[in-house]
């Protein structure tokens, strides 16, 4: 072999050599961590039929010829395949909450809701601290909402709504720094809203209507500069009571505020008008009364607001024409 036809070969050796070196999982096949073979093989066992014919083989991340199991992500991380998000909802998933899905410790989004889950969620949630979004609404979960969620630090969206949970909201869920999304409506919880949720930086949606709730809005807006990312505030169809303070004014960011069947009294205090972009603010069947200042009619983001149910003045009027606000699901992710 010449010299010229050596040097070729050996240059193309050493770049595949450094391929390899520094892009293996493009060249090897990785193998799927055990940990997650086996947690998977464990929830497989556990769920119906519904999900278990879709997923064949027991590698959740795929074997082979056989593609990954629905709604099983995995990403490559140095030797290994991991699971890094499980959506496994609409599919009439009946039983307790699988404990197994807690050793999955690479989960950065779960998503079970609108299934048949029961019973209580794991302490063990708490292991995993990658998890973004975790979405449960629509089950039939039961029991407390358990303080481990608070040590999720890199949650940003927590979906718990349509579901059974009793007791009081744990304050520790405002030690989730990154938390945008807090959904908690449709429950059975009692007691007050912990104003610690207020430090929350990034909370964009607050939603804990339709619970047992007492206390007043002054309580959850005592820690100063609370709440200043804050753009939908659900307080709606609980037993909160006394009137509207004028510090929710500070609260600059607020877009919908919706305070519907509770027990609330006093006036509608002129400072909340000066919110620039409040756009919907439901007041109806409460105790409310006087006027209402003419600020709120010439509001220049104000669509609608509700105030049926009252004791307002005579020729007090609402503003636009009454509808259900929901959001989409592909609002869930903004």
């Amino acid at each position: 072999m010449t010299m010229a036809l050596r040097l070729p070969i050996a240059a193309f050796s050493l770049v595949l050599l450094l391929l390899i070196l520094v892009f293996p999982p493009l060249l090897l096949d990785a193998k799927t961590l055990k940990r997650d073979m086996k947690a998977l093989n464990e929830i497989k066992a556990s769920l119906g039929w519904r999900v278990v014919y879709a997923w064949v083989g027991d590698d959740p991340c795929g074997d082979g010829d056989l593609p990954p199991w629905s709604g099983v992500t995995c990403s490559t991380q140095g030797d290994y395949r991991v699971v890094t998000e499980l959506e496994v909802y609409a599919v009439s998933i009946v039983g307790p909450f699988p404990t197994a899905v807690t050793n999955l410790l690479d989960l950065t989004r779960l998503d079970l809701h609108n299934n048949k889950l029961t019973g209580p969620i794991p302490p063990q949630i708490g292991r995993l601290k990658r998890l973004k979004m975790l979405n449960l609404r629509w089950n039939k979960l039961q029991d407390v909402i358990p303080p481990e969620i608070g040590e999720l630090k890199s949650l940003t969206h927590l979906h718990l709504s349509f579901n059974s949970f009793k007791g009081e909201i744990p304050k520790e869920l405002a030690n989730l720094p990154e938390l945008r999304y807090l959904y908690l409506q449709e429950n059975r919880l009692v007691g007050r809203i912990p104003p610690e949720l207020g430090t929350l930086q990034n909370l964009r949606h607050l939603d804990v209507g339709n619970n047992h709730l007492v206390g007043t809005i002054r309580e959850l807006i005592r820690i100063e500069g609370c709440f200043p990312a804050l753009r939908n505030l659900y307080l709606n169809n609980n037993y909160l009571t006394g009137g509207i303070p004028a510090q929710l004014a500070n609260l600059t960011k607020l877009e919908i505020l919706y305070l519907s069947y509770n027990k609330m009294s006093g006036i509608v205090p002129l400072g909340l008008s000066h919110i620039p972009r409040l756009t919907y603010l439901y007041l109806d069947h409460n105790q409310f009364s006087g006027r209402i200042p003419d600020a709120f009619y010439k509001h220049p983001f104000l669509k609608d607001m509700y105030i049926e149910g009252n004791a307002f003045r005579p020729g007090v009027k609402p503003i636009g024409i009454h509808k259900v606000l929901e959001l989409t699901d592909t609002e869930f992710l903004v």
